[in-house]
């Protein structure tokens, strides 16, 4: 029988919103189970509300924004934005090199369309934020992963991404802070990222969309304000450090050795154009919520829901026997360590699955994220400590008794 569309070759890359512990999950719930679920990073579910000022410049600018923006979004949200570059240092922003977008899902989609022809790779971290890898693939190319080191704060491996070059990649991919392991990349990793790119001619797509979710007294450093001579898509949005998820705000900007770009930013223009523009009340915020005093401290610092929620979870998680973990430094996800000998795992999407089933509570498995090896899995810790001190207690006792066939 014939069939149609690329859905088949995509079901492999989505399993943080979709693949079957996901479908199970809806199942049991139909059946009148309760799933806590702790798979998704949408911070609304969990008690965290948007700043009132950013309600309230949506409510007031709703009947002014009726019709369509521009294709790249509305004057003073990308003023706003190209302000935002000015104090991350990346250079060269203009007006017109700013993209406005129903999120930044969006725009990596239209960034990959845009860059991939058949065959062409591009260089993804393993493990990844899958949504980068679908779309490459969407659009034709090949995802190529390299290794983010465990051992090393799960920062790149740069000797692992150098090997994986050849004569059809066409740009790196780097997620930080990243999900799904919390990281944060010092500069001095930045710098090899930078150099390699440079040795190579390679464009920098740079997903920072938690860069204002950065705990410890640390700083998020843009990698494109490390490279003026490569050309850098910088990705950031609202929907995580304004928790607005559902209001699909994002944008990418393009800066550095644009030049080098005319072809791709012509395909940019096309595909931007063909959806119209992004939703326009939604951009109505951006100047509000980048402006002024940034509700988003309250919660990271000691004291915080988040900082707290992420020093309990480390810990409980530390305390389980067979579980190893690295402490995130930023974003609400961590990303422990199964060992692999004392629970004879094989199949980590299995482990999920027998997790659901027994003690209702839903994790992606490592595999979700395009990590080659089955012993490891996610946990988002927006739920509050109440919450994570129930899951962590069933984890503890799903895992005391816990062993693969």
């Amino acid at each position: 029988m014939r069939t149609f569309g690329k859905s088949s070759k995509l079901d492999h890359v989505l399993y943080d919103v979709r693949g079957p512990v996901v479908e199970e999950a809806a199942r049991m719930e139909e059946e009148g189970k309760k799933i806590l679920k702790l798979n998704i990073g949408n911070p609304a579910p969990f008690g965290f509300s948007a700043p009132d000022e950013v309600i309230e410049d949506m409510m007031q600018n709703v009947r002014d924004c009726q019709g369509y923006s521009d294709s790249r979004g509305i004057f003073s949200a990308r003023k706003a934005i190209m302000q935002y570059c000015q104090l991350k240092g990346i250079p060269g922003v203009m007006m017109n090199d700013i993209y406005t977008g129903n999120g930044v899902s969006e725009l990596i989609n239209l960034s990959m369309q845009a860059l991939l022809d058949d065959g062409d790779e591009v260089l993804i971290p393993a493990p990844d934020y899958p949504l980068w890898t679908a779309c490459a693939t969407l659009a034709g190319g090949k995802a190529v992963h390299y290794i983010c080191d465990e051992q090393a704060d799960w920062n790149p491996d740069i000797d692992d991404i150098r090997k994986k070059i050849t004569d059809r990649t066409k740009a790196i991919v780097i997620i930080n802070p990243n999900n799904p392991t919390g990281a944060l990349y010092p500069r001095e990793v930045l710098e090899q990222i930078v150099q390699v790119a440079r040795e190579h001619e390679l464009m920098i797509f740079s997903d920072e969309i938690y860069d204002r979710l950065v705990m410890d007294g640390l700083k998020h450093l843009s990698i494109a304000s490390l490279a003026p001579d490569l050309f850098c898509v910088t990705f950031s949005g609202l929907s995580k450090s304004h928790m607005i998820a559902g209001f699909r705000v994002g944008w990418m900007v393009l800066s550095g050795a644009k030049e080098k770009g005319r072809d791709y930013i012509e395909g940019l223009n096309m595909l931007s154009n063909m959806r119209l523009c992004s939703n326009v009340p939604a951009q109505s915020v951006i100047q509000t919520a980048l402006g002024g005093y940034q509700s988003v401290e309250e919660y990271i610092s000691p004291g915080g829901r988040i900082y707290e929620q992420r020093e309990f979870i480390y810990n409980a998680l530390r305390d389980i026997p067979g579980i190893t973990v690295v402490k995130p430094k930023a974003a609400f996800y961590i990303f422990p360590r199964l060992d692999r000998t004392k629970f004879n795992i094989s199949d980590d999407e299995q482990f999920a699955l027998d997790f659901l089933h027994e003690k209702q509570v839903l994790v992606v498995h490592g595999g979700g994220f395009n990590w080659g090896e089955p012993d490891h899995f996610r946990v988002v810790y927006l739920p509050d400590i109440r919450t994570l001190k129930h899951a962590a207690a069933q984890l503890g006792d799903f895992l005391a008794g816990y062993s693969q066939a």
